[in-house]
């Protein structure tokens, strides 16, 4: 026969309040963002690459700001963000990566780098300050203007998704 024991009132109620006082902050994102941090401030990223593509300067800043827009629920302040970006546009290279055996480029590549700085007001020791590189390459029987834009979208995105990723996904 089996005897079953009866779980008691008590019981119950330990388990529930302790399920209750966990709390868990998940994202499909896989961003970690702390409750306490509600603000954001990106900075104008600023173009002092020796080659300077007009337009850099503001796809980068507002795909920063877009990507944060729409992975977070982060309210964006001019200034005194609790997490807060800025940062420069350091390098913009096209440069020339196989050469085949008549001396001729048969690929090149498009090389992006900017430097971040970002801090954490409420968790100093997230806060890091670090230059991000990305590249993309392109047959050289295009020419560059026909490829730039999409080649600027390419990198931008993964550069945007590393700064993203260390500063709230933890990597």
């Amino acid at each position: 026969m089996n005897k079953r024991t009866p779980i008691s009132l008590t019981c119950i109620i330990v388990i529930i309040t302790s399920l209750a006082a966990c709390k868990v902050n998940y994202s499909f994102t896989g961003a970690s963002i702390s409750p306490k941090i509600k603000t954001i401030t990106v900075q104008y990223f600023p173009n002092y690459a020796p080659l300077v593509n007009s337009s850099l300067s503001q796809i980068v800043t507002q795909k920063l700001k877009d990507k944060f827009t729409s992975q977070t629920n982060l309210a964006f302040q001019d200034k005194n963000g609790d997490l807060q970006f800025e940062g420069q546009i350091t390098d913009y290279t096209n440069q020339p990566t196989a050469i085949q055996g008549n001396q001729t480029a048969a690929q090149n590549r498009l090389s992006i780098t900017i430097k971040v700085k970002y801090t954490n007001t409420l968790e100093e020791k997230a806060s890091y300050e670090t230059s991000f590189t990305r590249f993309a390459d392109y047959t050289s029987t295009k020419s560059f203007t026909s490829v730039e834009a999409q080649l600027i979208a390419q990198i931008t995105d993964q550069i945007i998704q590393d700064i993203f990723n260390k500063a709230v996904v933890n990597w």
